[in-house]
């Protein structure tokens, strides 16, 4: 059986993930890079909700802390810096890379990228990028594991897609199967191990904040600050704005470019989003490095592979050349 991952446009290859048939074997016997398997168990569940529930928490309580006590600019510097390395983590480790495949590196940045990634907290690697590549074969119709659009087009149908697609469907307990969906991943030795010690990256995302605050203030103060400001705010701060990206940005925004689902343009989260909430563009066009290609759409994302790019560490980057766009606006 062959799936390809993403429509390419005229002229590039498109990516071509091929898979033999299924064996005819016991569930628990399939092939994962994820502990526990295909399926969510109820300990998986209380683990989820205790990462989306407790940081979230910290965020809701951020605004009367910062007035009170506990906020310099040391805590600023270090949430910041934690929350754009996880950031592009994600945007440009788990999603332009891996996902789709907009360019090629080495096993140095490969591995760097996974664990970047890794410490966004948002699972592990495989298990994402199967979820991902599902959402674009199905994008807004059945088999989206997260479109807003779910239960219909009435007010109290979307509320509720919304908040299916913001949160609710990472407790759905079926599992996208990633010998399906991220066969080749599940293959690559060094990216099944990465995924598998999601759990170190977890603590290490949890401890690396507070550590340093406590090494440049020499106080436990320090690290505690640190700890609520650059590991509890920042990472409920970035999965807030990721699930954005599924629910708000298939439900509003602008839609200059053609695309077969309702994925929109959402401005205001460009810069805390990285680029990716340009995300009507990265819909009509999935394997392209660049998501934000018109004026003044600020992509830091495309910047860093543009980096990457000039530093020797990536090639053949899908750049959208202005034929690519033109081919896909909207009439």
């Amino acid at each position: 059986m062959t799936i390809q991952a993403d429509e390419a446009p005229s002229g590039v290859r498109p990516v071509t993930l091929t898979v033999t048939a299924e064996p005819a074997t016991h569930p628990n016997t399939r092939i994962s890079a994820t502990l526990g398997g295909e399926k969510q168990g109820l300990a998986e569940r209380l683990a989820l909700g205790l990462f989306i529930l407790v940081p979230f928490a910290a965020l809701l309580a951020a605004a009367p802390v910062a007035w009170g006590w506990g906020l310099g600019w040391r805590d600023v510097l270090i949430a910041a810096a934690m929350y754009f390395l996880t950031c592009h983590g994600v945007t440009v480790g788990y999603h332009r890379f891996f996902t789709h495949r907009s360019f090629k590196t080495g096993r140095a940045l490969k591995i760097a990228m996974a664990v970047a990634g890794s410490l966004a907290v948002e699972g592990p690697v495989v298990r994402w990028v199967a979820d991902h590549r599902k959402h674009h074969k199905f994008s807004d119709q059945d088999g989206d594991p997260h479109s807003p659009w779910r239960y219909g087009e009435t007010v109290p149908a979307l509320l509720k897609g919304l908040w299916w697609a913001h949160m609710g469907w990472l407790f759905d307990g079926e599992q996208t199967p990633q010998h399906i969906y991220a066969p080749d991943l599940v293959k690559d030795r060094d990216i099944r191990t990465v995924s598998r010690l999601f759990w170190l990256w977890t603590l290490l995302s949890m401890l690396i904040p507070p550590l340093i605050g406590g090494l440049l203030s020499w106080s436990w103060q320090g690290a505690v600050t640190a700890f609520f400001w650059g590991s509890l705010v920042r990472v409920a701060l970035l999965h807030h704005v990721t699930w954005s990206i599924n629910s708000i940005c298939h439900a509003v925004g602008s839609r200059p470019f053609r695309s077969r689902d309702r994925s929109g343009n959402v401005w205001w989260l460009a810069v805390l989003s990285c680029g990716e909430s340009w995300h009507n563009l990265h819909h009509a066009d999935p394997t392209a490095a660049r998501h934000g290609v018109l004026r003044g759409q600020v992509d830091s994302s495309a910047r860093l592979i543009r980096w990457f790019e000039q530093a020797g560490w990536a090639r053949d980057v899908r750049w959208p050349d202005a034929g690519r766009i033109a081919a896909r606006r909207a009439a």
